[in-house]
């Protein structure tokens, strides 16, 4: 179903709702984002040996932030909830942007052909908007991936109607965050709240730009945590595995409020606001926001390593429903049950077994897949995490060491470019991994991971293309691949495939 009015938006059915991203495109442009497939428990292989022990809290090592965390203010009275809703608007209104990108649509040509012989037919460009949150006073802002997906240039206005060309600092599908930076100083800017403190029913704040309408403050309640809607699109081939633990609300968000703030009543940041419930398009009665903590720890990971540092615990889950804790003679179906600890994998290491129930991370209450998965989200590879489970109704703990889902407790690397190179290029590479030179039958190469404006996009270059050649030189790595292209001058042509194993061929000059 395609809604059309003022603004076009792509409409996702889910049962009988439909969930809608929330950016408003222009009159001439029609892009949806988000794309429902089933969230999954993420499973990963590995091999270092992490015995079983009992540890307190204090042993383990807190979340990584992008800043302080704050707490969530206690129940106020009728008397002060005005003065707070004032407050907090005034205090989170100007830390509020309007984000505005320039995109070009893709469309299909032969490289190989337009190499030698020309003939491009040039799209013309559109417009989008939505909303971002400064989360520093040097200019660093958060806002949805979708958002600023396939922009060639982002512009930020301010509450005050200043204006300045973005960069994206880095991007994160898996959860629909991009960071982006505008060369600023003195900003007002939004402090992160814990997300795990919001409690359903307390009142929260949406800000954004609804409909390109600045500057918008709309009020409700927490309806629910932990919400999985399954809408985020996942792509092992480019390292995307969704992850959703929305926070559900009833206050009024609409197109144009992506990437906008949701705030509790002393304006601290609790949530990211990214998806809405509806049957017209417009706002019904839910929206849904990105958890502040999992923002917190997204935007810290992409500031210091240029990529998301993902930790899994090995496990496959599944909620804990009556059935299954009477199968299992569970007191209770409070818990998150472990179908299968991968072999090898931290929580098998740990000494958790199959069959047993997951029932905290750390000293938060877990009752079901997001809830699990959103905890874990906060936690980099090489972390330890207590884990409190059930086995034959006795609780245990066990202190878990979190890996990547290669299996490696170390952080892991960006391969990128030297700085001047990946911002001509718009681009960042990964190494292939040795499955997928096997898969690919290829000794070598570089795919790329993420692409924003620069030449390979010009070209015509799409995400998760695999660099082989590049003049006719064979491509053994990403950091080869980066070497060679900042070395090179005048007319480059490149040769790769995509995860399809479609063979393509692109050329453009530096």
């Amino acid at each position: 179903m395609l809604l059309v009015s003022d603004y076009k938006a792509t409409l996702f059915h889910i049962k009988n709702l439909t969930i809608m991203n929330i950016k408003t495109l222009s009159s001439f442009a029609v892009f949806g984002f988000l794309g429902g497939v089933a969230a999954f428990a993420a499973i990963n292989y590995f091999s270092t040996n992490t015995p079983q022990q009992v540890v307190n809290i204090e042993q383990i090592p807190h979340p990584h932030q992008f800043a302080q965390m704050v707490s969530n203010p206690s129940v106020i009275d009728e008397q002060t909830m005005e003065d707070g809703f004032v407050a907090a608007s005034e205090k989170t209104i100007h830390a509020v942007v309007h984000v505005t990108t320039q995109f070009t649509p893709n469309y299909k040509v032969d490289p190989f052909m337009e190499f030698f012989w020309g003939g491009r037919v040039e799209a013309q460009p559109q417009t989008a908007s939505g909303s971002g949150v400064i989360i520093s006073e040097d200019g660093y802002i958060v806002t949805n991936n979708h958002v600023i997906d396939n922009a060639d240039k982002i512009e930020i206005t301010l509450n005050n109607k200043q204006s300045f060309e973005a960069k994206v600092v880095g991007t994160d599908p898996s959860t629909d965050l991009a960071l982006l930076k505008v060369d600023a100083k003195q900003l007002p800017f939004i402090a992160f709240g814990n997300s795990d403190h919001v409690k359903i029913g307390q009142w929260v704040l949406a800000v954004g730009n609804p409909f390109n309408l600045t500057s918008t403050v709309t009020a409700g309640i927490v309806s629910a945590k932990a919400r999985n809607i399954n809408i985020l699109k996942g792509d092992p081939n480019r390292d995307i595995f969704p992850l959703e633990a929305f926070i559900q609300t009833d206050a009024a968000v609409n197109p144009g409020n992506s990437g906008g703030a949701l705030v509790d009543i002393k304006g601290n940041l609790v949530g990211i606001n990214t998806a809405i419930a509806s049957r017209t398009g417009s706002y019904t009665g839910y929206s849904f926001a990105v958890p502040s903590n999992i923002v917190n720890k997204v935007t810290k990971d992409l500031l210091e390593f240029g990529v998301v540092q993902r930790a899994f615990m090995g496990v496959v889950i599944e909620d804990v429903n009556q059935a299954k804790a009477n199968d299992l003679k569970l007191d209770n179906v409070a818990g998150v049950f472990v179908r299968e600890a991968v072999e090898g994998g931290s929580a098998y290491e740990a000494g958790i077994k199959n069959g047993d129930v997951i029932t905290k991370i750390g000293d938060v209450a877990v009752n079901n897949v997001p809830e699990l998965q959103e905890q874990i989200a906060k936690y980099r590879p090489g972390d330890k995490v207590l884990v409190s489970y059930k086995r034959n109704n006795k609780e245990q703990t066990a202190a878990v060491m979190l890996k990547d889902k290669q299996g490696n407790a170390s952080l892991a690397k960006n391969s990128t470019a030297p700085k001047q190179t990946q911002a001509l290029l718009g681009a960042v590479f990964k190494d292939l991994s040795n499955e997928e030179k096997s898969k690919y039958k290829t000794s070598g190469g570089a795919k790329i991971t993420s692409i924003t404006s620069g030449k390979l996009k010009s070209a015509g270059v799409e995400q998760g293309f695999i660099v082989k050649k590049v003049n006719q030189e064979e491509i053994t790595s990403a950091q080869h691949l980066t070497e060679v292209l900042s070395k090179t001058k005048g007319g480059v042509l490149i040769e790769g495939m995509y995860p399809n194993g479609t063979t393509a061929y692109y050329g453009f000059g530096l």
